[in-house]
């Protein structure tokens, strides 16, 4: 395992991001397994022939998440079906599912990378003092490449949607 110190700090105060890898632009994009509130598992592989994007959260139940996601929510919505977001964080998958149906998101979907990590460390974004996901997102293009990337220095703060959208 790698780590990087510094990258990204809460508070100010700097984080460990540990990871097999730091995915970067123009890299084939890691496969990963996460789960969906069903307990199903859920592979990068599965929107194979799509666009994804990846938005890792460090919780749903944060504020800054919780804008963050019903932006992608909303953004989603106006997206063509060859355009998945998927959102990945550590919380279970049924206190996502909880989440999504009290705030009315039906566009993003939700998986956890509570039991292995997978998604965390293969894509370098996995926070070593807090146990949870760093705020980032990723974008894949249809042929699986890395098309863009933004880490988050202050993961108090939201990511650039407009960046993210000019990338897509």
């Amino acid at each position: 395992m790698k780590e990087v110190k510094g990258m990204i700090t809460f508070e100010g105060n700097p984080l460990t991001l540990v990871g097999e890898n730091f995915v970067e632009v123009g890299d084939t994009a890691p496969d990963f397994v996460t789960y969906d509130p069903s307990l199903n598992p859920v592979k990068l592989s599965d929107f194979k022939g799509r666009k994804v994007i990846i938005s890792s959260v460090p919780s749903l139940d944060t504020s800054v998440c919780n804008i963050e996601t019903k932006k992608f929510n909303d953004i989603a919505k106006k997206l063509s079906s060859d355009v998945v977001i998927l959102t990945v964080s550590m919380d279970l998958p049924f206190a996502q599912s909880r989440w999504c149906d009290v705030s009315e998101v039906k566009h993003v979907k939700t998986v956890s990378d509570y039991k292995d990590r997978d998604f965390g460390v293969k894509y370098g974004v996995y926070i070593k003092e807090l146990g949870l996901l760093a705020r980032a997102i990723f974008i894949i293009d249809e042929n699986c490449k890395v098309k863009y990337k933004q880490i988050v220095k202050e993961i108090a703060t939201e990511p650039n949607y407009d960046d993210v959208l000019r990338n897509l």
